[in-house]
């Protein structure tokens, strides 16, 4: 076997390695929780799973504060996401950004 095709069977282990980490990934619940008013569930694909809000938090006066600490705990679970994707391209390719 040659370097050329030694390097090519390397660079598909590590796109299969890299979907399965992905895949694993997207399904993975992240939770986060805000002011102790607000739970959110996002999965690794991003998706919003749930929203749970206290329900002493329904009042008109906290309306603002519950909308605040949702986006908040949406954003967050979105970094982490972010981060851990970064880590798993970082540790199955040897470099952030995946292979390419």
């Amino acid at each position: 076997m040659n370097q050329m095709q030694a390097m090519i069977q390397q660079a598909q282990r590590m796109q299969r390695e890299l979907k399965k980490a992905q895949e694993a990934l997207a399904e993975k619940e992240f939770t986060i929780s805000k002011n102790g008013m607000v739970t959110v569930v996002v999965l690794g694909s991003k998706v919003v799973k749930s929203i749970d809000v206290d329900k002493d938090a329904f009042d008109a006066e906290n309306k603002e504060m519950v909308e605040e600490a949702i986006a908040l705990a949406i954003n967050e679970a979105n970094e982490k996401i972010d981060a851990e994707k970064a880590e798993i391209e970082e540790k199955i390719t040897g470099r952030a950004g995946g292979l390419f």
